[in-house]
């Protein structure tokens, strides 16, 4: 009776030798092969087609190492020990401890042969410096190419790659679409409108195929249209624009190319966030009163919605359950909550650090400067990459990377790094400095400014101070009363 084997096949671009990687199916038919001449029948077939990276989850690869660990089969056949695992022998010492048969084609290893136990480890243990080692060029000739302003993956939108030396960027012929993208947004269309209108007239999207509005979103954040190499900061989370190790942008466009204005940029970005007017043929659908959104039903947690001329829980409006359904006459509550709003904010003292000032302060700089807070923001992500940059510096050396004749670059690297931090915590510092908030001292000016407001800034005004309300179920027959129905979650300073 033939015993079972199990196949694992990885695939990456090079290997040694500076022969091509075997494909899938070369890989297999020597797994099968191999089989046929031992005794053994293929039980099933692991495969991953992914980075050679030590810190990379390889799915197939765990897939195979707990089939083997749990005894599902009593053998694994894998191609070669560097397609194997790149971590650390600790993958592989249990598996050998346990009288697991492993078995690498390209160096003629069998852990079934005691005397391959020591040659198979070590091959592990080589592959994983390699990697490391692989991982730490790839990551500083990228970050030389940031620095340099190259641009790193396939052009954007609107864009190509002009030179593929210093892989600058130029105009594409999309590049008109794009700008008509930014105007458009600036007047005050949505991006679900312009979506529709580009799929109207058959104007292909970046993947080539129906736009989207998310798309046309993204598109008026990305700092590349601007000019700016961009990286994200968390994965998959948006793109900021790249600071070098002085703190500076670095424009990724070829020497002549325009960017889209600033103005242009400015007013779209305002608009995508409801702070610039709108032209009335766009005004559709945009939300009008004051407290949508901020009030919440005390009985089931819902929010509301406008239902006549009052604020009621939206659970029991459109037929879901609540047991105290929350409603409210819109005149009164609004009312109300201004005169709350009013008398709390005028009350605030920042000098003595009052938390509801504070965090004013913090969202009037954000509705007054975007820019500025974004800037901020972008200077103390700046701040934590270099504190990034000396932990991995120390992984890599605790790793082995500035062993021997490296060693002697680790003191300048450390002392660059240092330097780095304290360039990126005094760019961050640059913020710090006061925020005008006279407009909130005094009663009569900040009646005046509401008076002179729009529906669109009213609704950002209230929300400076204010989080959420929550409103219980009014009596019948009863006068509205607000400190008895009303419960105000004032706003407080953002974490650190």
């Amino acid at each position: 009776m033939t015993q079972e084997v199990d196949l694992y096949l990885r695939k990456s671009a090079i290997t040694r030798q500076r022969e091509r990687a075997l494909t899938f199916r070369a890989q297999e038919d020597r797994g099968r092969r191999w089989a046929d001449e031992n005794g053994y029948t293929v039980r099933k077939v692991w495969t991953d087609n992914l980075s050679a990276y030590t810190d990379t989850v390889r799915p197939g690869f765990v897939s195979a190492i707990n089939a083997l660990r749990a005894g599902e089969v009593p053998a694994l056949w894998c191609y070669a020990a560097d397609r194997f695992s790149r971590r650390s022998s600790n993958d592989i010492t249990p598996l050998l401890d346990d009288g697991k048969r492993i078995i690498f084609d390209y160096e003629r290893l069998d852990s079934a042969d005691d005397r391959d136990r020591r040659d198979i480890i070590n091959r592990v243990e080589e592959a994983r410096e390699y990697s490391a080692l692989l991982s730490h060029r790839v990551r500083g000739t990228k970050q030389q190419q940031r620095e340099e302003g190259a641009w790193l993956g396939a052009a954007p939108y609107g864009l190509r790659i002009v030179d593929k030396e210093t892989r600058k960027l130029g105009h594409a012929s999309t590049w008109p679409t794009l700008i008509r993208i930014f105007e458009s947004t600036a007047e005050g269309k949505s991006a679900r409108t312009i979506a529709q209108e580009l799929n109207a007239e058959g104007i292909p999207s970046p993947e080539g195929i129906s736009w989207g509005g998310s798309t046309i979103h993204r598109m008026v954040q990305v700092p590349v249209y601007e000019g700016w190499q961009a990286v994200s900061l968390t994965r998959g989370g948006r793109s900021v624009p790249y600071r070098n190790k002085q703190g500076e942008r670095v424009s990724v466009l070829a020497e002549g190319v325009e960017p889209v204005t600033r103005d242009l940029v400015q007013r779209a970005r305002l608009a995508v966030a409801g702070h610039l007017p709108v032209a009335p043929e766009y005004q559709r659908g945009k939300v009008k009163h004051l407290l949508s959104g901020l009030l919440r039903c005390a009985s089931c947690g819902g929010g509301t919605a406008i239902h006549g001329r009052s604020y009621r829980c939206l659970n029991y409006t459109v037929g879901k359950p609540c047991a105290e359904p929350a409603s409210a006459m819109r005149s009164l509550i609004e009312a109300y909550i201004f005169e709350e709003w009013i008398g709390a904010v005028v009350s605030s003292d920042i000098d003595n650090a009052d938390p509801l000032m504070l965090a004013v302060a913090e969202r009037w700089v954000a509705l007054t400067k975007p820019e500025e807070t974004e800037e901020h923001r972008q200077a103390l992500g700046a701040v934590k990459a270099a504190e990034r940059s000396l932990e991995r510096l120390a992984e890599d050396r605790k790793a082995g990377i500035y062993d021997g004749a490296m060693g002697r670059f680790y003191p300048r690297l450390v002392a660059e790094a240092e330097s780095d931090l304290v360039t990126a915590g005094n760019r961050a510092a640059e913020f710090s400095g006061a925020v005008d908030l006279t407009i909130f001292d005094d009663s009569d000016v900040l009646h005046a400014a509401w008076d002179g407001a729009d529906d669109a800034l009213r609704r950002d005004l209230i929300r400076l101070a204010i989080d959420s309300v929550s409103v219980t179920r009014g009596l019948r027959g009863k006068p509205f009363i607000g400190d008895v129905r009303c419960d105000i979650t004032w706003a407080t300073p953002a974490a650190d």
